[in-house]
């Protein structure tokens, strides 16, 4: 499995991977190195990180994941808390859904 933090204050990476171009090249760097599952972040889950809304989020992530799908058998993997995104991710094709908030936040019904 590799992680793909999508986020410019990453607490893994130090947003090293936050643009399009980078992202995309590390998630294909991942597979290519045997990562059979790719999870994709857009917001950091690090104490004291400031919330983005899902429409940034979704910025981040939706490309990438779309440009991943098209590129790799990898599975897709989203990391995310929002409802919305999750849809929107599923509806890109990822396989599974990485909630640290176990389905917590409103919307999920």
């Amino acid at each position: 499995m590799g992680v793909l933090n999508v986020t410019p204050d990453s607490f893994s990476d130090a947003g090293r991977f936050a643009s399009l171009d980078r992202a995309v090249e590390h998630g294909l760097r991942m597979a290519a190195e045997g990562a059979a599952l790719i999870d994709v972040g857009g917001e950091s889950t690090r104490p004291g990180a400031q919330p983005v809304t899902a429409e940034e989020e979704l910025q981040r992530v939706l490309p990438v994941i779309e440009q991943l799908r098209r590129s790799t058998t990898a599975v897709i993997s989203i990391d995310t808390s929002k409802p919305e995104l999750m849809r929107a991710a599923a509806a890109a094709g990822v396989g599974f859904i990485n909630d640290v908030r176990a389905l917590r936040e409103p919307g999920h019904r």
